[in-house]
């Protein structure tokens, strides 16, 4: 690779420019000097392979990151409904009403609102597998004091302080694959460590039939079993995974961290080197040569009216996951109440079964065919519409249950496409800072939609937690209405993206002059079907 295709190293660039070609003529409009058909194809096969090393060396850790803090966040659902008919649930222990639960539930969810953008910005100055890693010790500790609960203000002080550690996680993953990955590839790796929140809810409905079992054994409840075992294991985790995630990249012949003493057993390998480094330093260059960035360039970010209708989106889809993951196991036992507590936890399953097949259908078409990306939020997000309207109107049971099922399809693909076409937009406007500060913003502003179905729907609504075959249906109503919310504004969202940004296409005067290999393949377009199922463009020679 020529070294003039490198970006000039001392060039200060403005925030929401990228690095310039040294060398390029400031009249080009096109790319048109890329290279001959045969060489590119031969290059963009040997950035793939770069892709999927990093793959194997950032998804699982990723995966098991999200794994265990979506289990501890959301196993306080599964023990309202643990043990009821020996009286040792957590709502019966601790005397809670429906109410206080609902307020403790809310809680976590307004600390992890109010820090989800301190805690992202501090993430862009440090070293992002030391914060991440702070996050997972955070969530074990408090995670396993879940299990010394003993009235209602220690729950409602516990599910502050675990909102208060676990903020900065969701949308800091986000940011950290934009250190690896371009934009438009991030939406299937979100998928994939998403599923991890769809095998935790399914996995901890099964494991939570078990700690049901050891219920009395030891002197403790069954729910407090679980939350201690949890919380040690995420515990054990945290230290794995500072040594397993690699730190920011660096330019190839970068000199490496002066690490000394017992830290130096938590620094793990460059997650590239020698030439797959080079390759991906020439494809994702903007990373490399981030320009510092202070309250002035937050600003802009917070400025940016598209941080809105994604915020919106954001706001419905995430509103009605919670929802669904918090009083789910409830919502089974008002439509066939004779259930026991394992019984509950069995049928809960399913729900995430159908949401992680659904993330791994649509996420990885939503990035092959990137400029769509809103239609692959759209529809999931009617289809779960449906099944709320199902779950509320079918006038027997299992067809209730189904429509539960239907909700959890649809689930699964919103989220990672609202976080990846975040991640789309606000790279090339605003840089490092307008990833970080962007994905905060829509995660933290977007789960007031949490906050929302926590606290005054469900239990929280007292005129609709009545048994009988009402029961609930105003919170599913609402449910649909947010979602309606939704689906409008990314219909906006698309419609002025169209009409305003071209399609998100920046232009040399807005932003610069677009350079790394990343950014010139964007440009071309979507990938759409090309690669798969052994489908190949034809290379013109």
């Amino acid at each position: 690779m020529s070294t003039s295709a490198r970006p000039a190293l001392g060039k200060e660039t403005e925030p929401n420019e990228l690095p310039i070609l040294v060398g390029q003529s400031s009249q080009s409009n096109s790319f048109s000097e890329d290279r001959e058909g045969g060489e590119d194809a031969i290059l963009e096969a040997k950035v793939e392979q770069v892709y999927k090393k990093l793959d194997r060396r950032i998804l699982p850790a990723l995966w098991i990151l999200y794994f265990l803090c979506a289990a501890v966040r959301s196993n306080v659902g599964l023990s309202i409904t643990m043990n009821t008919a020996s009286g040792h649930s957590l709502g019966q222990k601790l005397k809670l009403t429906p109410h206080q639960i609902s307020t403790g539930l809310a809680l976590f969810y307004v600390c992890y609102v109010l820090f989800d953008v301190p805690a992202n910005l501090i993430m862009t100055r440090i070293s992002p597998h030391v914060w991440m890693s702070r996050v997972v010790l955070g969530v074990g500790i408090v995670g396993a004091c879940h299990a010394t609960l003993t009235h209602a203000w220690n729950f409602y002080l516990i599910r502050v302080l675990l909102g208060i550690v676990i903020a900065g996680m969701w949308p800091g993953m986000a940011y950290y694959l934009t250190l690896f990955y371009p934009p438009s590839k991030t939406g299937k790796r979100i998928g994939m460590y998403f599923t991890a929140a769809q095998v935790s809810a399914a996995v901890a409905g099964l494991v939570s039939a078990g700690f049901q079992l050891m219920d009395g054994s030891g002197g403790l409840t069954g729910y407090q079993w679980m939350f201690l075992i949890y919380g040690l294991v995420t515990i054990a985790c945290a230290f794995l995974i500072l040594w397993w995630l690699p730190d920011r990249p660096k330019a190839p012949g970068s000199l490496p961290d002066d690490v000394k003493g017992f830290w130096r057993l938590f620094q793990g390998a460059p997650a590239l080197r020698g030439e797959d480094s080079a390759i991906h330093y020439e494809d994702l260059a903007r990373v490399y040569h981030a320009p510092p960035w202070g309250l002035r360039e937050l600003w802009k970010v917070m400025c940016d009216w598209r941080l809105w209708p994604l915020t919106v989106m954001y706001f419905g889809v995430v509103g009605v996951g919670i929802g669904v993951q918090s009083f789910g196991t409830l919502i089974i036992k008002s439509a066939i109440p004779r259930l026991t507590g394992v019984q509950l936890s069995l049928l809960f399953a399913p729900i995430w079964v159908c949401d992680l097949i659904a993330i791994l259908i649509f996420t990885p078409l939503a990035d092959r065919f990137h400029k769509y990306r809103f239609i692959f939020f759209i529809g999931p997000a009617i289809l779960q519409m449906i099944g709320l309207l199902v779950t509320t109107y079918a006038s027997s049971p299992w067809p209730r249950y189904i429509g539960l099922l239907i909700v959890g399809f649809g689930l699964g693909p919103t989220v990672p496409n609202c976080m990846a076409w975040t991640n789309e937009i606000f790279q090339p406007r605003h840089g490092d800072i307008g990833v970080a500060a962007a994905t905060a913003l829509v995660s933290g502003l977007g789960n007031l939609g949490s906050v929302t179905t926590t606290y005054a729907l469900y239990t929280g609504w007292a005129s609709d937690n009545k048994p009988g075959p009402l029961q609930y249906r105003k919170s599913n109503l609402m449910m649909v209405g947010i979602l309606a919310i939704s689906v409008c504004s990314a219909i906006l969202m698309a419609v002025l993206r169209k009409v305003v940004d071209n399609n998100g296409v920046i232009k040399r005067d807005q932003a610069g002059v677009i350079v790394d290999g990343a950014a010139r393949r964007d440009l071309k377009g979507h990938r759409g079907l090309d690669g798969l199922f052994g489908r190949k463009k034809k290379v013109s020679t």
